[in-house]
């Protein structure tokens, strides 16, 4: 489904060339759970963002779909996030003037998808809090709203980036499981420095100084 193939993503800082991520080879497969490990530094979020398209690698491939990503100009690769990913992130970006409910509807502004918004949230618990504001909210609950973003519409990919590293173990692990039961098929590809969060995943690769171990 999603194949990186030596890919590089490279920094340059007074001269020096900086390397986050180093002729990375690694396959997503489709309706996988990939589990991307690795300490603080390691590259896992770099790779994460070239994965899924937010960073454009300083030589290799990104492949989804049979399309090289490189290839597609700016509206092309924004169109493919919005249609075919979900993302969730280490905060929980919300806006704060819109309701829970709303939060999760505008990850899908072309599309009337009013009930199954409700549905999703409702499903993760937030059903009589959907039109309360974020700051009316808990950290787990706020990060509740933005995997219910995330699903809405079934993206046939997910990205997580450290989703579970400002909450604690408890919360941390639901906000996993909750991903991953109502992911409906599409592919999971999750990073984290914390091998306890991984114990549902299909498969673990590891990162270290930007290359895979």
């Amino acid at each position: 489904m999603i194949r990186a193939q030596n890919a590089s993503l490279v920094y340059r800082d007074h001269g020096r060339e900086l390397f986050a991520c180093r002729e990375v080879n690694l396959e997503v497969r489709e309706g996988e759970f990939l589990g991307i490990l690795g300490p603080s530094g390691s590259g896992k979020s770099s790779l994460l963002y070239l994965m899924s398209g937010l960073k454009t690698p300083s030589s290799g491939v990104i492949d989804y779909a049979g399309q090289d990503l490189n290839a597609l100009d700016d509206a092309q690769r924004a169109e493919t996030r919005l249609k075919d990913f979900g993302f969730v992130f280490q905060y929980p970006y919300l806006l704060g003037y819109l309701s829970a409910f709303e939060n999760v509807q505008i990850a899908r502004p072309d599309q009337d998808l009013r009930t199954e918004a409700g549905e999703l949230l409702s499903s993760l618990g937030l059903g009589e809090k959907k039109q309360r504001l974020p700051h009316e909210l808990s950290g787990g609950e706020r990060q509740r709203v933005c995997v219910a973003r995330a699903l809405l519409g079934k993206p046939k990919v997910i990205f997580a980036d450290e989703p579970t590293a400002n909450l604690d173990h408890t919360n941390g692990l639901q906000v996993v499981e909750l991903l991953n039961r109502h992911r409906g098929g599409g592919a999971l590809v999750m990073v984290t420095h914390d091998p306890s969060m991984l114990g549902e995943a299909d498969r673990i690769v590891r990162l270290e100084d930007g290359e895979l171990k």
